[in-house]
């Protein structure tokens, strides 16, 4: 076959491709009034999540798996919108790396709803007014969210997912030299995370901190003697030129980011629980409450400490581990945990990344 051969068998491929997503669109409807009528929820993280890791089984290339998880993330995301627009609220304005994020997890045929804070996509969330919501908790380089981790304590909402997203910091701005740059500004993160490239190429710039990467690119927009710390998605959105790109310090930047909801999620076979715990001040306390995943061999991915901020010097913990709460060893441990710790709250168990 020669290249005009190929290009015609590709062509007679996306016809056949464009029928059988259309043949999977009609079937999404008649799967969306199937659950309107039976009162059934139409978002359900775990079969998306079930049907994705099917798939990449089956893959034999030479496709990769995360090409055929992106496709596969735009035809979920695009046949959901036909059951019913799923609201997702995101830390905005447009353009931030929640706002990545939250693409990256329900693609862009979403209804995805800027937010001016994390304790708002909480409160939509909690109010029903979303139906999910993308917060960051922790970075690999500046360690955890505080906010994320002290809403977490007393909200009703549930861990319903997660994702990592790497985190590119480049330099934005309208002018054609480093030399004419007088101000840099970014979110404290940002600033934080290009802090020792910063001083190295821009020692005599002033710094100036913004509420989002978004605004300080929103305001390198027209001033050519500011530049902006901010995201590859940043610049399109604004319109603002990459001066420099990668200029964060550390290469493995990357940023673990919760997806919260309503419903407790079923178990998919890969998944992760979070909890969190107080204890009495005593020794081998923490000891004894951590014994049970050990005993089980259910292997801790994270724990943290935070203050609860209601008496000074006290402390709750958050603990990830894989596992489903709806399993029995899963079970069997947080009973054995509730019984050794003051308090005992579980965040959810989901998918996990």
């Amino acid at each position: 076959m020669d290249l005009d051969d190929w290009r015609s068998r590709i062509n007679d491929l996306d016809e056949q491709i464009l029928h059988l997503l259309n043949q999977r669109g009609q079937a999404a409807l008649q799967i969306g009034e199937l659950k309107r009528q039976q009162d059934r929820p139409y978002f359900v993280p775990e079969r998306e999540a079930q049907l994705i890791d099917r798939l990449l089984a089956l893959n034999t290339g030479p496709l990769t798996a995360d090409a055929l998880r992106a496709v596969w993330r735009e035809i979920l995301s695009a046949s959901l919108a036909l059951e019913n627009p799923l609201p997702v609220g995101y830390l905005g304005p447009a353009g931030t790396f929640t706002h990545a994020a939250a693409m990256r997890r329900f693609g862009t045929s979403a209804q995805l709803i800027p937010l001016r804070s994390i304790a708002d996509i909480f409160e939509e969330v909690e109010r029903g007014r979303a139906e999910c919501g993308v917060v960051p908790v922790e970075n690999s380089t500046e360690g955890p969210v505080n906010i994320t981790l002290d809403r977490l304590i007393e909200s009703d909402a549930v861990i319903t997912g997660e994702l990592t997203l790497d985190i590119s910091q480049h330099l934005l701005s309208r002018a054609t030299e480093l030399e004419e740059i007088k101000i840099v500004c970014s979110h404290p993160q940002g600033l934080a995370q290009t802090r020792q490239w910063l001083l190295a190429h821009l020692p005599e710039v002033r710094l100036e901190e913004m509420s989002s990467t978004t605004a300080a690119a929103e305001r390198a927009k027209d001033d050519p003697t500011v530049a902006a710390v901010a995201s590859e998605l940043a610049a399109r959105t604004y319109d603002v030129p990459v001066l420099r790109r990668r200029i964060e310090d550390n290469p493995a930047n990357s940023t673990r980011f919760l997806v919260i909801g309503r419903r407790a999620v079923g178990p998919t076979g890969r998944d992760k629980t979070s909890i969190l715990f107080s204890m009495k001040n005593e020794p081998g306390v923490l000891y004894s409450i951590l014994q049970p995943f050990a005993a089980r061999r259910l292997n801790l991915t994270k724990i943290e400490s935070r203050p609860t901020k209601r008496r000074p010097w006290e402390y709750v913990n958050f603990v990830d581990f894989e596992g489903h709460r709806d399993t029995d060893d899963v079970r069997a441990v947080l009973d054995e945990v509730k019984q050794r710790c003051q308090f005992l709250k579980i965040l959810g168990s989901y998918p996990a990344a």
